[in-house]
């Protein structure tokens, strides 16, 4: 019999196991190369079966800075993300392992009335013990299985769509649970009045915490769409008016054409061509790429552009580039043109000079930006009020190029200041 619970404890471990990793894998991307995967999983079996008691210093500071090391070594991602991983993770790790292996004690020593001294148990109880223990890992293994089916559908949403300062909060909140749950074991594990309830808060807060994120992810990403659907709606109102005036044009044309047929040529021939010229050139600044949210964008940047004086190139061909989702266009773009054109507008008239070019080359896709501009920092910034909904600069842009597997590189020389994007097509 205690040889069959022993099979079973083993299967009930290891099943626990594979669904921890599974959790913090969703949640913090694994090194690619295999070899640092396989040992990731044995690493990370070694913390998440690691026994927590009562007073327990060197497993629980054993715990933290092994996971610490196992998250730096294995996973992938900011720093930011990282401190959250252990932030978020670690207390429930521990107060579950506390949790389910203090409260098996007590049962088993209550029900028994078994002497701590296991010299003088009968083979029934060990057997018992036995029992107990294994029916502690199955309440685990059955905690983290519901935990995983909760939380499975927030964890990769929330790591591809928070921003740093996002992260940084986070971190703040739950900065009290990790504390709680250190102090509460070490200091004052002989009250499971005390310990229980703040063992279980501190579970709770961590997963609280990963649901807040995925309702700001989810609110940030809503607030993107309701005005990518804006920008959409207003470029197709400036499409119609821009077709009636065309119309009118052509019509004004059609006149002028005539008058200059039938007549010897007017005296106000000049002003005539000057007032087409001026119309006409309202119509330059269209840039068909292939994507409708980046011709929005260059469409608006343009005008700003046109506005302010500055000479403004773009060669752009977006098709076939539909991995990259919209929201991620417009941070790229939008980012990258706003700051260009912050930085253009601060030299002397005439002498602010943007240049943007996109498509594919070979396997990738690239972007090229350049603007002239007087200090590097001054190029590299963005002065926006909406910090938090409209992103935070090159910041923002290497997180979306780097959601994609790129790499983004920026450059100061001779009063230039170059952006470059490569991100690999799948």
């Amino acid at each position: 019999m205690i040889r069959c619970l022993e099979i079973c404890s083993f299967f009930l471990e290891w099943g626990y196991v594979f669904v921890f990793f599974r959790m913090i894998h969703a949640f913090l991307p694994l090194r690619r190369r295999f070899p640092l995967r396989l040992a990731a999983f044995f690493v990370c079996s070694i913390l998440a079966t690691m026994v927590i008691y009562s007073n327990d210093l060197p497993n629980l500071l054993g715990t933290l800075l092994g996971m610490i090391v196992y998250i730096s070594i294995f996973h992938q991602g900011h720093r930011t993300k990282k401190i959250t991983s252990v932030l978020v993770f670690y207390p429930s790790l521990i107060a579950v392992n506390y949790l389910m292996h203090d409260i098996g004690s007590r049962c088993f020593f209550l029900v028994t009335g078994a002497s701590p001294e296991s010299s003088g148990w009968t083979r029934e109880l060990f057997c018992l013990s036995t029992a107990f223990y294994t029916l502690s890992l199955l309440l685990r293994l059955l905690f983290w299985l519901f935990a995983w089916q909760i939380l499975k559908k927030y964890l990769q949403q929330i790591t591809s769509d928070l921003t740093v300062n996002m992260w940084l909060m986070v971190d703040v909140l739950m900065l009290a649970p990790f504390i709680a749950i250190f102090i509460i074991i070490y200091f004052m594990p002989e009250n499971p009045l005390i310990v229980y309830p703040i063992c279980g808060a501190s579970i709770f807060s961590g997963f609280g915490c990963l649901y807040l994120s995925s309702y700001i992810c989810t609110s940030v990403r809503t607030a993107y769409h309701a005005q990518e659907l804006e920008m959409k709606q207003a470029y197709y109102r400036e499409r119609l008016d821009d077709e009636e005036r065309v119309q009118s044009i052509c019509h004004d044309m059609k006149n002028h054409l005539l008058v200059l047929e039938r007549s010897d040529p007017p005296a106000n021939t000049s002003q005539m061509v000057e007032k087409l010229q001026r119309e006409l050139e309202l119509y330059e600044d269209y840039v068909h790429t292939g994507n409708e949210i980046l011709d929005i964008i260059l469409k608006e940047k343009s005008r700003l552009a046109r506005e302010k004086h500055l000479e403004f190139s773009v060669a752009a061909d977006l098709n076939g580039m539909d991995f990259i989702e919209p929201l991620d266009i417009s941070t790229i773009f939008g980012n990258s043109l706003d700051n260009a054109i912050e930085a253009s507008e601060k030299l002397p008239k005439g002498q602010g000079a943007i240049l943007m070019k996109a498509g594919r080359v070979q396997n990738f896709f690239f972007v090229l930006l350049e603007n002239s501009c007087i200090k590097k920092d001054r190029a590299a910034s963005t002065a926006k009020q909406d910090r938090f909904l409209h992103g935070f600069g090159i910041s923002n842009m290497q997180k979306a190029t780097e959601k994609y597997g790129g790499e983004l590189i920026t450059r100061y020389e001779n009063g230039r200041f170059t952006l470059k994007i490569l991100i690999p097509i799948p």
